[in-house]
């Protein structure tokens, strides 16, 4: 069913320079704030422990301060409210190395005289693991995007693979540069998004080669730029509704799904938006500006059919007995 239909075609590539000069803004500013403000390592990475206390009223955080400085396990601990009064987490950045030591009990008999309260979650994760797990995420991270490089390149043209590839570096660039800049605790929630996203935003860059690719074949124009539009327009409608779609159900997540889903849903919201924008103004631009000759692409589809064709005709007199 198609929802949209486009009487013209619209001319995307005349803003492509001031779009890409607006993304490199972009992309520096967010290498600015991680360069000032670092990324804030949650303890999936950086180690230590989370415990989450719910109160049956608001938190009386000022009073739990008070109550876990007696105790040295709690030195350097953190207290802030999670999604409502009601709830706070302590952070610590230290494990208890006593493996009979079991810390919510801890945590309860430390807190006693503060009202009532239960304890819904302990996190515990060890310095050496959390490293692990730090090194084995960047891992993950560029082994898919060297996969995704592979793939563009053999499925279409080097160029394309290299325009793709730039804009999911774009992509991440922004999303990790809002992460930073937000504060959101980076744990394996945050790099599970950045998996997602560099999917979704591959996606539906794809989508757009393989218009531009079927417009390059099948135009007599060998006016990259003019082929590029029609493509975009073409795609257009379900760029739109995928993206709109994908964006509501994302953001339903980010405003109803509760603390602990905040920076996944939060990292896919800005990575659904600078995502989408990426496969029109980033990557598609980035054709023009290395060059692709439609002539040439014209003469080599034209060499190959002439080669199938030389096989096909080799191959028949072969069948025919006729050498």
């Amino acid at each position: 069913m198609e929802f949209f239909k486009y009487s013209r075609t619209f001319d995307f590539m005349s803003k492509s320079k001031v779009a890409m000069i607006f993304s490199i803004v972009l992309v520096l500013a967010s290498y600015a704030i991680l360069a000032v403000k670092g990324l804030n390592y949650g303890v999936d990475f950086a180690g230590g422990t989370i415990v989450q206390v719910k109160y049956d009223k608001a938190a009386p955080i000022n009073e739990m301060r008070a109550k876990l400085k007696n105790n040295k396990l709690f030195d350097g601990a953190s207290i802030s409210e999670f999604g409502s009064p009601q709830e706070v987490v302590i952070r610590m950045k230290t494990t208890t190395g006593n493996v009979t030591t079991d810390i919510g009990d801890v945590t309860r008999e430390a807190l006693q005289g503060t009202g009532n309260f239960e304890i819904r979650r302990v996190d515990i994760v060890g310095p050496k693991v959390g490293s692990e797990l730090k090194e084995k995420g960047l891992v993950s991270l560029l082994l898919a995007i060297a996969g995704i490089l592979v793939y563009v390149a053999f499925r279409f043209e080097w160029r394309f693979a290299v325009a793709s590839i730039v804009a999911l570096i774009h992509d991440v660039s922004i999303a990790m540069g809002a992460v930073a800049l937000f504060a959101i605790d980076v744990n394996l929630d945050v790099l599970a998004a950045i998996l997602t996203l560099l999917g979704y935003s591959l996606n539906d860059t794809i989508i757009v080669f393989d218009r531009i690719r079927e417009g390059v074949t099948k135009s007599k124009s060998a006016d990259l730029a003019e082929i590029i539009n029609e493509s975009i327009t073409r795609t257009l409608a379900r760029t739109t509704l995928t993206s709109l779609t994908t964006f509501f159900v994302v953001f339903t997540l980010f405003m109803f799904g509760g603390e602990i889903i905040h920076p996944f849903a939060f990292t896919l919201l800005v990575g659904i938006i600078v995502g989408t924008y990426s496969s029109i103004f980033v990557a598609s631009p980035i054709l023009l500006m290395f060059g692709f000759d439609v002539k040439k692409y014209h003469a080599k589809l034209a060499e190959k059919a002439k080669r199938e064709a030389e096989k096909e005709r080799m191959r028949a007199q072969f069948e025919s007995g006729v050498m």
